[in-house]
């Protein structure tokens, strides 16, 4: 938030008037502090409760409204989702064209348990056929009990040496298969800046952007998305999300039917 005008004031004469004169500028600033106090906590309230935003960007949702989850990978084999406090869980399925997740199913079936908000990812490979990789994903989610609402994701984060149309034209047949297949609109996963330069075209895909140095749900969306549908702004000590939505409308972007 920008430095209030007249704490600006204060800190400039303070470095450039001679003692005499600042004590008797302080005088004079701390009697205008103290009739302003009123418009100042006017003001403040105005710049925490923006009405407007930048052209091409939402305005995000305030902090208290977010919804927290987790994604976890193999890395975390034997996270407790029964203690967890996450209201919703993405777990990583596939990836390429043969790797399986092997704790896929226990993180699948414990988060079905608790009757949160989940989800299934594959992390894709650029240099492999994306019909092939799609087809691996949806081979390991469908052997898996399924649930209306089980969100979908395609986590792209490497070139494999391409170039940005390539990889671009590899992420939308990926994308539009799985929704060919499914009747589901997956979502796409990345980094901001790898989604900025690969991601243009994909604005009918839900957007989960990961960006640490953004406070949580501060991040504005990349390239042709007008919003974000989940931040992750941490990995410590494992990766953390806000939704900008409810559980329910996470459930609403997922799969119609079991």
């Amino acid at each position: 938030m920008p430095e209030p005008r007249l704490a600006a004031i204060a800190h400039t004469l303070k470095n450039r008037l001679n003692p005499l004169t600042q004590r008797v500028s302080f005088a004079v600033a701390g009697a205008i502090l103290a009739g302003t106090t009123a418009i100042a906590g006017v003001a403040t309230m105005t710049l925490a409760s923006p009405t407007s935003h930048a052209p091409g960007q939402e305005a995000q949702p305030e902090t208290g409204s977010l919804t927290y989850g987790l994604d976890i990978s193999n890395y975390e084999p034997l996270y407790d989702w029964n203690a967890s406090d996450a209201q919703f869980g993405i777990i990583k399925a596939t990836e390429g064209t043969s790797f399986r997740d092997a704790s896929f199913a226990r993180h699948w079936l414990q988060l079905g348990k608790k009757g949160i908000v989940r989800g299934a990812y594959h992390y894709g490979h650029p240099g492999n056929d994306p019909i092939a990789e799609a087809e691996h994903f949806l081979s390991v989610v469908n052997a898996q009990p399924a649930e209306p609402g089980d969100l979908l994701v395609l986590d792209l984060e490497t070139t494999d040496g391409r170039s940005v149309a390539e990889v671009n034209a590899w992420a939308k047949a990926w994308l539009s298969y799985v929704k060919a297949k499914t009747g589901t609109t997956p979502m796409f996963y990345s980094g901001w800046n790898f989604a900025d330069t690969y991601g243009k075209g994909l604005a009918e895909y839900p957007l989960w952007v990961a960006h640490y140095s953004k406070p949580k749900g501060a991040v504005t969306p990349p390239a042709d998305w007008k919003s974000w549908t989940i931040h992750q702004y941490s990995e410590s000590p494992i990766d953390q999300n806000v939704s900008a939505l409810t559980a329910d409308q996470l459930r609403g972007l997922g799969r119609r039917a079991a």
